[in-house]
């Protein structure tokens, strides 16, 4: 059957959930989350979101992806889309979870569908913040708007040394000026451009067979996101959400985030 929806999370709702309320109750106690972040980011980025599913009695972890966060001393040309599916993977085997719910924001969707076709038996949801969606043999620049992959390659070569994508000037990211966003931008790294520019090898569709909820975030929607909204739409048993917030929304609302993570897990 088609389950296909799309919701809008605001008003009543919303606060509901930024209040915990009943909505905090969905999701079993004791779940393991496993939360991945996006570009330029690290597990720092889940700081006040972890703790607030803690809150509601469950496991949280936050890898961070090599190359990145407090890991950005590995930074190399050599590390791929495949590095950083086998950090989380890796993660998920060594503390045995099973029942996980996959958390994967923004370019933490590549990632986060890469695990999914790894392990579907460890997990139990699939959560696409505002996420990329690659199928099988996609690159995260190909999955991009026309002309935006170009536009990276060149900023890599130019600012990059051909290793990395250079973080974005603090305007990229639509946030209310504040020590919020300051202590969000001084924590962002350059991206391993190998990570964006090798395919992703799947076996089976995106998602895997598995549940799944993707949330997009709208107010303002991230362009470079568009596409892969569009192919979440189309997908046939996936939930849709919408929820009119920026794409970074975890920095200003966490405790907004970790309500809907337990709501749609």
């Amino acid at each position: 059957m088609d389950r296909r929806t799309v919701l809008t999370l605001g008003g009543a709702a919303a606060a509901a959930m930024t209040a915990g309320g009943a909505a905090a109750q969905t999701a079993p106690a004791g779940r393991p989350y496993v939360l991945v972040h996006g570009a330029y980011g690290g597990g720092w980025i889940w700081h006040d979101i972890a703790p607030a599913l803690r809150a509601r009695g469950h496991r949280v972890y936050t890898p961070t992806q090599t190359g990145l966060g407090e890991r950005a001393h590995l930074l190399s040309r050599q590390i791929t889309i495949d590095t950083h599916i086998r950090d989380v993977a890796s993660l998920i085997e060594m503390e045995d979870l099973t029942g996980a719910v996959l958390v994967g924001h923004s370019y933490g969707g590549m990632a986060v569908t890469g695990v999914a076709d790894r392990m579907p038996e460890r997990i139990h949801h699939i959560v696409y913040l505002d996420a990329l969606i690659p199928e099988n043999g996609d690159t995260g620049l190909s999955i991009l708007p026309a002309g935006m992959g170009d536009a990276r390659l060149k900023a890599v070569r130019e600012q990059g040394a051909g290793i990395a994508l250079p973080v974005p000037g603090p305007d990229a990211f639509p946030l209310p000026a504040g020590p919020a966003k300051d202590w969000f931008h001084a924590r962002l790294r350059p991206h391993p451009i190998g990570t964006y520019d090798t395919p992703v090898r799947l076996a089976k569709p995106a998602g895997a067979g598995l549940p799944v909820t993707y949330v997009a975030y709208t107010k303002p929607a991230n362009p470079s996101i568009e596409p892969s909204r569009q192919r979440a739409k189309a997908k046939a048993g996936w939930r849709y959400v919408e929820m009119p917030v920026p794409h970074d929304v975890q920095v200003m609302e966490p405790d907004r985030v970790a309500g809907m993570l337990a709501e749609v897990a």
